[in-house]
């Protein structure tokens, strides 16, 4: 069994979009259709000075009490009296994963990653960097060697940024989406989803980091900012590929949903499933390895 972090306050931002709404939408569906072995957990939210590790404290004022306008809504969403109790949410269920993965091995949020988030501005719908700031608490807790791995669609620019210079923690960010690059990012937005695959499984096992914190973007599927043919069986395969190689390894990880957004032609039950798969699949992976040295 692994602990899954959700609080009601992820979703209490006022604008409805699903980066502030699907964490419900996945705390619901596993209320109606339960996955064993998942133990949902309401964390504490962060702190403002945890945030302002991360983040510039005229940035957090900012988001604090809406004042400049401009700051606060910089990451495009507008903003509203109840973000900061949001994000501070959300954020908090990033810190407490890290913990709980520190201790147990494996855990997760139904946080967004927020890759986007620079350290005086929000952008791409994020607003403070719950991969930034759980690697500040993985490196507080003494980690060594850290990697965020980043399989959101879109490149995580922000969270390399704030990175930057930080020996103990590195970026894998594997990117189908040309969005906010950074130096270190893989650009496979011209390779087929298998070579997706190849690529993931290749790096990795070149890695040996003693903490993972896995940024499982589902907008990487087709009919949403993925490539054709990045479908719920190349998805399922890529969750494999991650936590096979975790748990092979015992390294601890923790997950965030990261992106994935519904449309049109995307329905709201693809996109919960999708997100499942990840949950899914670490509870299945690390409980077999489990049982396989017991």
């Amino acid at each position: 069994m692994h602990k899954l972090f959700y609080s009601h306050d992820y979703c209490r931002a006022s604008h409805a979009f699903d980066t502030t709404r699907k964490a419900s939408w996945i705390a619901e569906s596993l209320r109606s259709r339960p996955i064993p072995g998942i133990e949902i957990v309401e964390p504490r939210p962060a702190m403002l000075a945890e945030v302002e590790q991360v983040h510039s404290r005229d940035y957090v004022e900012a988001i604090r009490t809406g004042e400049p306008e401009s700051v606060a809504s910089s990451s495009g969403l507008p903003w509203c009296e109840d973000m900061l109790t949001a994000v501070l949410a959300s954020a908090g269920g990033m810190i407490a994963a890290v913990r709980e993965a520190a201790k147990a091995g494996l855990s997760g949020s139904l946080s967004s990653g927020m890759h986007h988030a620079r350290r005086d501005h929000g952008l791409g719908f994020c607003t403070f960097n719950g991969l930034a700031l759980a690697a500040n608490e993985a490196e507080g807790l003494g980690f060594n060697d850290i990697l965020i791995l980043d399989l959101d669609a879109h490149g995580g620019g922000g969270t390399a940024s704030l990175i930057s210079g930080k020996v103990r923690i590195s970026q894998l960010d594997l990117v189908v989406d040309p969005f906010d690059l950074s130096p270190g990012s893989i650009d496979l937005s011209r390779r087929s989803p298998v070579d997706y695959l190849t690529v993931l499984d290749s790096t990795l096992h070149e890695l040996n980091p003693e903490f993972v914190i896995y940024n499982a973007g589902m907008d990487v599927a087709e009919g949403d900012c993925g490539p054709p043919g990045f479908d719920s069986n190349i998805i399922a395969a890529r969750e494999a590929t991650v936590f096979s190689w975790a748990a092979d390894r015992s390294i601890p990880i923790c997950y965030a949903m990261a992106g994935g957004y519904t449309s049109q032609s995307r329905a709201r039950g693809l996109l919960v499933a999708h997100h499942r798969c990840t949950i899914r699949a670490a509870e299945q992976i690390f409980s077999q390895r489990q049982g396989a040295t017991t």
